[in-house]
This record gives structure tokens, sequence and C-alpha cells, in this order.
């Protein structure tokens, strides 16, 4: 579909499941897509935020699924459940993600299994499993992954996290490469400083934030409403030649 056409990025009657839905990116990534059209299933480990409110604001449906991606056991679950309520999925966001921050030489097997299981083998399984539900329908479908700037850098303090994004940023190579020809895209959005809960403490440093931000050309932190284009995009039939392809938003931070 050419980019003449006004409706390249509209995703009414798609319906995407949203991991990591209830707070910061993710809640804003659902919000975006509801705003473009879709039916949101929202993946949450407890309270699902205002983000089923946020959704129900901008027109569309919201389903409530409760699963903790510390395990996969839950993933099969996950794609029925959006089936079910709504019959059919067409995009999938990786969103959910934790952190642990230890010095590496003191770094506990337990610190490295937590991130990895949910950030990186859990990823892989629900994309595995929401791939079969694109085949069954033969539809194609969209699968978005969230890296991060350690997909791209060493940081410090959080190997497993970094070795878990390096891989999301590897495999999302891999399954572009096998589901491509199945008109299945399978990309990543890499987002660099945001604004949320989990950056708090930083912004509240002041010398570290005063770093930060005089590293960032943008001059600011990102805020998670920054993720809604290129999110939509991902989701929508503008990207469909687009595959394997890990889009920074980091407001110019990698280019330094």
């Amino acid at each position: 579909m050419g980019l003449n056409n006004v409706n390249t990025f509209d995703l009414t009657g798609k319906v995407a499941i949203v991991t990591g839905s209830n707070t910061g990116l993710g809640a804003a990534m659902a919000v975006a897509l509801a705003a473009a059209g879709c039916d949101i299933v929202g993946v949450s480990r407890a309270d699902a935020g205002d983000t089923p409110a946020r959704v129900a604001a901008v027109g569309r449906r919201f389903a409530d699924v409760r699963a903790d991606l510390a395990s996969i056991a839950p993933v099969d679950d996950i794609v029925r459940a959006a089936v079910e309520a709504f019959g059919r999925v067409d995009v999938l966001v990786n969103n959910a993600g934790i952190i642990r921050r230890e010095d590496a030489l003191d770094f506990t097997e337990e610190n490295w299994d937590a991130v990895m299981d949910v950030n990186l083998k859990s990823l892989f399984f629900l994309s595995q499993a929401t791939a079969r539900q694109f085949v069954r329908q033969d539809s194609g479908g969209k699968i978005i992954n969230v890296a991060s700037m350690l997909s791209f850098q060493g940081g410090i303090r959080v190997a497993s996290y970094t070795a878990a994004k390096s891989g999301v940023l590897g495999l999302t190579r891999l399954l572009a490469n096998e589901w491509a020809a199945q008109r299945i895209n399978v990309n990543a959005i890499a987002p660099g400083y945001m604004a949320t809960a989990n950056t708090t403490a930083l912004r509240e440093d002041a010398q570290r934030n005063d770093e930060i931000v005089a590293r960032i050309p943008a001059g600011r932190w990102g805020s998670p409403d920054d993720l809604a284009g290129p999110v939509v995009f991902l989701a929508s039939s503008a990207s469909d030649y687009v595959h394997g392809h890990t889009l920074a938003v980091d407001g110019g931070w990698l280019a330094r």
C-alpha cells in the first residue's frame, strides 16, 4: 500500500497483544495502537492500571489478561485468550521486561535467570505462539519487540539485561529471516532514556540527570508518547517491507 494512501497507518479492526501494558511504555503503546484502531489484549502480572479506561476513551475494546512471563507457562493461554476475546490476532508487542543491577563480579545466577527468562525466553516463545496463530489465520502479522540502548551498548552492572536485550536484537533478525516470506514482520523498537517510573531515581539525581540530558542531542528525556508513532508504523501496512530492523527512538543518543 503506497504512502499516498491516507489509510496506510489505519489499524481499524486489528487486534494487538501488548505485554506489560499496565504502565509506562507498554501503556503508551497500547493506547497508541487503540487510537489507530486496534482492540487491545493487555497482558500484565497484576493490576491493569488505567490502560483499560484509556483504551475505552479512544473507542476500542480491552481484554485484561493476567500472566507472569517469568515462565513460558502462560504463553499459549495468552494467545488463546486473545482469540476468544476478539477472534484473531494481528499484532504482538513484546514489551514486558525486568532489570536486575549488580556488579559483574558478584552477579548471581538468580539475577541472571530472572531477567533472561522474562526478557528473552518468554519473548521468544510468545512470539512463536503468536506466529503460529498468524499461520493458522493465513493472515500474516506484526511482531514488535522492545529492545534497548543496551542492545547496542554495554552498560554497567546489568549483565543479564544487556545480554537479554542484545539477544532481542539478534532474535528480531532471526525471526524476520524465517517468517518474512509468510508475511510476518518482526521488528523492534529500542527506546532511549525515557521518563518512566523505572528512571525516577536517575532523573531525581541532579548530576546524573544533567549528564544524561547533555548527551542527548534532542536535549530532553523521551516521553512514553514518543513511542506512539513508531509502534503504529511498525504495526501498520506502512511497514510491510520492513523486516528485522531495530528502530532506535532515542533523541539521537546513539548518534553521539
